[in-house]
């Protein structure tokens, strides 16, 4: 007599598996239903706003918006079809307060509220049958995926539900309640009977009062937004400031060298930081914003009045500036706010490849430090990287695009190890020369000219 396989044997035991047997009991008895593929579009609002938000909108992941992160979605949930964007409104005078722990304890409680509403989302909807992922509210964490450690990229999500529009301040705009909004979102296995579109018109009108009570002058008046500026002052107590504190403290020679490099408050704003959430350093941009329906009356009926109650507050406030020594952010803050503290620091913005130093260019260049610079180069990286590009520096703007386009007024052959180590500091860009890891061919006066585009790079 044959025996069954073993195989068959826990197949048989698995059926008898109380668990099954009641799962199988169940849908003998018609069991719960599946959800629709469809959801419908009211009552999926509805939920929505159930949980804490206060303004939602629905995007399909085939969207053209979403061509640049449709891979880093599935990646993170497979069975994505849709997103659900939404937004929690904060209260405005504490944002706008020149007391930073008040604007922060601000920040952290709504993002706090972004993330139990994204949670509670995703809880409603696997009641209810759908697979659903949350998305916490959290600086960036898949760190090793540098420069692009998010999983969503919220600001053009939230455009294309139609929640809004970007200022010239770089952040969302809500019709309503203005720039006084942290985003969220849940992405889920179903589409959605309708969709937001973006609004078709800006709440941005351009008064430039952010232009204005930008502390480092990371927003141009004519809409450019210097992300180098923004990202070492506001975030000093993030990733790559944190990073630089922490050389700071192995560097030090003892206690007393320490402190002559970082005071006591900022020693304990660190600590602040790390125990109960990171703190941005400013949020003008965001303070001094009147935009939106709910935000724009009393900047109406009395612009005088706002403008000495919350612009020259932030204006007058004595502080200190981060800022990367040779950037445009140095010259700015000296000239424009003498009376602010200026720290020259490393903002630890150090790139892993050549393609992410390619990729981040336009993010690092400094137009004030390319004036009177038209040339163009040629880049050809050899080794573990073979990438080929040119970068074209004229009337202080910057273009990158792969491969090599028109004549070169430099062209620069270099090991892609070597340069990446010279852009850390961890290599002398003359020692290479002569080594010929980096070969040039053209004036070098160019090469310098280049590198002062890029201060702290």
């Amino acid at each position: 007599m044959s025996r069954p396989s073993r195989g068959a044997g826990r197949a048989g035991r698995q059926e008898d598996h109380p668990t099954l047997r009641r799962v199988r009991e169940a849908q003998a008895r018609g069991g719960a239903q599946r959800p629709p593929e469809v959801l419908d579009e009211a009552w999926l609002r509805e939920v929505c706003l159930e949980c804490g938000a206060d303004d939602v909108g629905f995007v399909s992941l085939e969207r053209p918006e979403l061509d640049d992160q449709r891979e880093d979605i599935l990646y993170a949930f497979p069975h994505a079809r849709s997103l659900i964007v939404f937004v929690r409104r904060m209260n405005r005078e504490p944002v706008r307060s020149p007391l930073r722990s008040l604007a922060n304890t601000e920040f952290h409680e709504v993002g706090g509220g972004v993330t139990a509403t994204s949670h509670e989302i995703a809880r409603r909807l696997e009641d209810a049958g759908v697979r659903a992922l949350n998305e916490p509210v959290a600086f960036p964490m898949e760190q090793d995926r540098w420069p692009k450690p998010w999983t969503i990229a919220l600001k053009p999500l939230a455009v294309a539900a139609g929640l809004g529009q970007m200022g010239i301040h770089r952040n969302v705009i809500h019709p309503r309640f203005g720039s006084f909004v942290l985003l969220g979102a849940v992405v889920v296995d179903r589409t959605v009977g309708g969709e937001g579109r973006p609004v078709d018109f800006n709440p941005c009108f351009e008064c430039k009062l952010c232009v204005a009570a930008c502390p480092v002058g990371a927003i141009s008046p004519d809409g450019d937004f210097n992300f180098n500026s923004c990202f070492t002052h506001n975030y000093r107590e993030f990733m790559g400031g944190f990073g630089d504190w922490v050389e700071t403290v192995v560097e030090s020679k003892s206690a007393a060298d320490y402190r002559s490099r970082v005071s006591d408050p900022e020693t304990v704003s660190m600590w602040q930081s790390l125990s109960g959430g990171p703190n941005y350093k400013a949020a003008n941009c965001v303070a001094v914003c009147p935009a939106g329906e709910d935000v724009i009356g009393p900047f109406l009926e009395d612009r005088k009045e706002h403008l000495t109650t919350i612009v020259k507050p932030l204006q007058d406030k004595t502080e200190t500036l981060y800022v990367v020594p040779g950037t445009d952010a140095e010259d700015y803050a000296a000239r424009r706010f003498p009376h602010k503290k200026l720290k020259r620091v490393n903002n630890g913005l150090r790139v892993p490849t050549v393609r992410s130093f390619l990729e981040n260019m336009v993010h690092l260049f400094q137009p004030g430090q390319a004036d009177g610079l038209d040339a163009t180069y040629h880049f050809t990286f050899t080794g573990l990287e073979e990438i080929e590009a040119t970068v074209e520096i004229r009337d202080q703007k910057i273009v990158v695009r792969d491969g090599h386009v028109n004549e070169p007024d430099l062209a620069v052959r270099a090991d892609s190890q070597t340069w990446v180590s010279f852009l850390a500091r961890e290599k002398n860009i003359v020692v290479a020369l002569l080594t010929r890891r980096v070969r040039v061919r053209g004036p070098l006066r160019l090469l310098s000219a280049f590198g002062r585009c890029f201060p702290g790079a």
